[in-house]
This record gives C-alpha cells, sequence and structure tokens, in this order.
C-alpha cells in the first residue's frame, strides 16, 4: 500500500466517515489523472513524430521552391542578356555594309589634306565626323590598333609579314592596312595589319 494509503486509514479513525470517503475519491481522481497524464505523453509522442513527418514535407517542399525559383531568376537573367545582345548586334548588317563608306571617307579626307584647300577638308571633315558620329551612337566602335602594338592573333588579321625595320618591331605590328570596328562587345571587322619578321 502506499503511504498515502496508511496515512488515510491511521487517520481514517479520526476523521469522520465523509471526510474519508472524500480523501479516497481524492487519491482516485489522482490515480486516473496520471495515468491520462502517461495517455496524453504518448499521444504526444506520437503528434510529434507526425508533426516531424510535416515539417520534413514542408522543408522538402520549401527546398523544390528555392531550387525552382533559382532556375527560375537564371533564366530570366539569361534571357534578358541574350535579348540585350541581339538589340546590340540587331544592326550588324547594316553597320558592317557601312564600314567600306567609312574607309571611302578616311581616305579622302587624307588625299585631300594633300590638296590644301581648308573650306574644302573643313565641310568634309563635318560630314566625316556626323557620319562617324551616327555610327558611334549606333554602337559602333574603331578598334584602336596602331604600329608597334603586339600582334594577336585572336583580334588581329595579319594580310602579309615583312622584314622588321627595327628591331624592336619583330613580332609586332609594323602597319595597319585597315582598321577594325566592334559593335558592342563583338569584332566586326578585324583590323588588318603587316606584321614584322
Amino acid at each position: 500500500m502506499s503511504e498515502k494509503r496508511k496515512d488515510i486509514k491511521g487517520d481514517q479513525q479520526d476523521q469522520p466517515v465523509k471526510d474519508q470517503v472524500e480523501d479516497v475519491i481524492d487519491e482516485a481522481i489522482e490515480e486516473v489523472e496520471n495515468e491520462n497524464g502517461d495517455v496524453k505523453e504518448e499521444e504526444q509522442n506520437a503528434e510529434l513524430t507526425e508533426e516531424e513527418k510535416l515539417k520534413e514535407e514542408l522543408q522538402k517542399e520549401k527546398d523544390k521552391f528555392l531550387r525552382l525559383f533559382a532556375e527560375f531568376e537564371n533564366y530570366k537573367r539569361r534571357t534578358s542578356k541574350e535579348r540585350l545582345e541581339l538589340f546590340k548586334t540587331a544592326n550588324q548588317e547594316v553597320m558592317t555594309a557601312m564600314l567600306p563608306v567609312l574607309d571611302d571617307f578616311d581616305r579622302a579626307l587624307n588625299e585631300l589634306k594633300k590638296s590644301g584647300d581648308k573650306n574644302l577638308i573643313q565641310g568634309v571633315e563635318l560630314i566625316h565626323n556626323k557620319f562617324k558620329e551616327t555610327l558611334n551612337s549606333k554602337g559602333l566602335q574603331a578598334m584602336n590598333v596602331k604600329v608597334g602594338d603586339d600582334f594577336d592573333s585572336e583580334i588581329h588579321e595579319a594580310i602579309t609579314q615583312i622584314p622588321a625595320p627595327k628591331d624592336k618591331l619583330k613580332g609586332k605590328i609594323v602597319d595597319v592596312v585597315e582598321r577594325g570596328y566592334k559593335l558592342g562587345e563583338r569584332i566586326i571587322r578585324f583590323p588588318k595589319v603587316v606584321t614584322g619578321k
């Protein structure tokens, strides 16, 4: 017997019957509550495992969502980059067709400077500059290649090789025959150069 019951039996003689019955009922209620508490704990454990399962499923769904979101962001970035590149190079055919005209302007200016007619030179220079500025505003850029630069087969087109007039020009550019141009980041015409050997 538990100590409470011994105390109850010892006190039963001193207490009236009504009090004894109340004590026995209180004790029975406590025992039932203790048993119910154990059952509730087991139910909570079962719920926790159920809750843990739901948390795992939620975590998997979140992970799937994040991956899908990242893929979508990469897709958006890639397509916007491709679209910008398309806009930049959409004029490529027109620009390529205009390059010989620009070269002719350069040659005409060089020949006019030899003649010495300042008014004629000034008029042609105005038209030449306006034409160049219009092409530049559409993304055309002249490649800056000059005599003495290192030859790079990735960005230069060597049309011939001659003995270098100076030792320091060996393997370098000796003359620029035709200028190169870029449209955005893309080279649309490689500069034609003569290299020294």
